[in-house]
């Protein structure tokens, strides 16, 4: 039966998306079942204790999700995502040894639960920056929440599973489960030889200048910011749920295990029945209305579990939160893949994971302390604030519009026409481009110039200027620097979009008729020419400094 093309479940068409998405839901259920064995085996120490568990997870990707994205961009991500499997494979086989042995104590748990972390975090920007090569562009969205659906399917079974198989058997098994699950999306990748995912490396490029790089484009992309301002004012009180449920299972409503499991259940299972209903909340909200009535009805959830002791009443505020969690990731999952092009697309989404998992991290262990010292329900009830302000700044700072957004490669600059070839770490480069403007185009054409400004930056400039002749008032020059020749060529070759282009042309359509830019690179002189002269002497030397 074939799959409509805006069907929610459209990306499910493609082979290779559909194995894995399957492969990784078996994961994602280990995953969950080890979550609640990790986090029942801590339920008798103090609640900061327990949320550790959320901030061990989370933490990771804090400190390794940027050069992780590096990894993402520079090597085939395919390896990457191997190399990432096979170490959580590893780590989860000693935990599960440990637990068996019952020598697994609190540091312990806490230490090993980091490791897997790291694990995840290795692999988290290069899966997510695979996913336009599995899927048509315009099927992101739907990738996206698929994701969602996924993690959240395997919430409805896992802490249910893990639950009861905690209860029967004891934690060491669910530990078991977990390693083994890994096998499947080893599988997949291993019969998987599509990916054509590695990005051309800039000769004398390192490690922290690639970081560098993926954060300038980031902090110069004023629609991948606002996608992080969201996420920012999101996720602490969104955290708040997954940090203190267990402690609302144990100490409010007086549950067991399975009883925890069950409401982690209710909550995956909201999830996916949600994502029947996403698309047609989508059509009617809009992205924004999307993020803002997620965050009021995961406020009111908490609000329900601060001050109810009755179980049932729990579980059915837990449901609506299903569909607002999927319903608030998948929005700001999709805005910023739409918004990233592929030369930078891993370390994107690595600054991406970096605030959705730090805020998580970050914020866990202050919920644990809250709880400790105000009580369980006054900290559920603070996030439940923190969630209805972030509604409310929806209008405030709404996700920008898509429209006529377009990251796809644009190889519109010539060859610059040199007379000598550099090398490719021979830098810094300035950039000089001046431009004939006709006196009452001025203004317009230093306010279209802004713009482009922003895509200098984003593609290697660290400096940028524009500049007008004081004897000539019509001319303008543009400057901006660039570290290095191979970095300016790959702006030339790889790093600019059809959206760059579409800047620049709007700033030419300004241009006096009959005139063209006129284009000069210059390399830094200032320890002697770069070019040497007929008799290719070497330089003199500098006069001694007499001030």
């Amino acid at each position: 039966m074939r799959i409509a093309d805006d069907s929610a479940w459209a990306p499910l068409a493609a082979r290779v998306f559909r194995a894995l998405w399957i492969a990784q839901l078996v994961s994602n259920t280990g995953t969950w079942m080890q979550t609640v064995g990790a986090q029942w085996l801590l339920v008798g120490h103090s609640a900061a204790l327990v949320t550790l568990v959320q901030t061990a997870s989370s933490l990771p990707v804090v400190l390794l999700a940027l050069p992780s994205g590096v990894l993402a961009d520079r090597y085939d991500r395919r390896r990457v995502l191997l190399a990432a499997q096979f170490a959580l494979l590893a780590v989860s086989t000693v935990l599960t040894a440990l637990a068996f042995e019952g020598v697994l104590a609190p540091g312990v748990l806490l230490g090993l639960t980091f490791l897997l972390g790291c694990g995840t975090a290795l692999m988290g920007p290069a899966w997510q920056a695979i996913q336009p090569e599995l899927v048509e562009r315009e099927q992101l969205g739907q990738a996206a929440a698929l994701g969602a659906v996924n993690m959240n399917l395997a919430r409805a079974v896992g802490p249910a599973l893990g639950g009861a198989v905690v209860a029967a058997a004891g934690a060491g098994w669910v530990f078991a489960f977990n390693a083994l699950s890994y096998l499947g999306i080893v599988s997949v990748l291993l019969l998987w030889r599509g990916s054509a995912a590695r990005q051309p490396l800039l000769q004398g490029e390192g490690l922290l200048a690639a970081v560098r790089a993926g954060r300038r484009y980031v902090w110069h992309a004023p629609g991948v910011r606002r996608v992080l301002l969201r996420t920012v004012l999101f996720i602490p009180g969104g955290a708040a749920l997954w940090s203190l449920l267990p402690l609302v299972a144990s100490r409010t409503l007086g549950l067991g295990p399975g009883g925890y499991g069950l409401l982690l259940g209710v909550v995956g299972a909201g999830a996916v029945g949600g994502a029947f209903a996403l698309p047609a909340i989508r059509r009617r909200t809009g992205a924004n209305g999307t993020l803002a009535a997620g965050a009021a009805v995961f406020a009111a959830t908490l609000v329900v579990l601060a001050t109810t002791r009755t179980p049932w009443l729990a579980a059915a505020a837990l449901l609506p939160a299903g569909l607002a969690w999927i319903g608030v990731l998948s929005t700001l999952n999709a805005a910023v893949q739409q918004r990233l092009p592929g030369w930078v697309r891993g370390r994107g989404l690595a600054v991406y994971l970096v605030v959705f998992q730090g805020g998580q991290a970050l914020t866990a262990p202050l919920w644990g302390a809250l709880a400790d010292t105000a009580g369980l329900g006054a900290a559920l009830l603070v996030g439940a604030g923190l969630l209805v302000g972030s509604a409310l700044s929806v209008r405030r700072w709404p996700l920008h519009a898509t429209e006529g957004l377009d990251p796809s490669p644009s190889a519109h600059w010539p060859v610059p026409p040199l007379v000598f070839e550099p090398g490719p770490r021979d830098g810094p480069v300035l950039v000089s481009v001046t431009y004939r403007i006709a006196p009452e185009d001025w203004a317009a054409f230093t306010g279209r110039m802004r713009q482009v400004a922003r895509s200098r930056r984003r593609t290697g400039a660290v400096t940028w200027g524009l500049f007008q002749d004081g004897d000539d008032p019509g001319r303008f020059i543009e400057n901006y620097l660039v570290a290095s020749w191979s970095e300016h060529l790959a702006q030339h070759h790889s790093r600019l979009t059809a959206n760059d282009r579409r800047f620049e042309d709007e700033a030419r359509k300004l241009l006096v008729e009959g005139t063209v830019p006129e284009v000069t690179h210059a390399f830094d002189a200032s320890a002697g020419p770069v070019v040497r002269g007929p008799a290719g002497e070497d330089p003199a030397p500098l006069a001694p400094d007499k001030g």
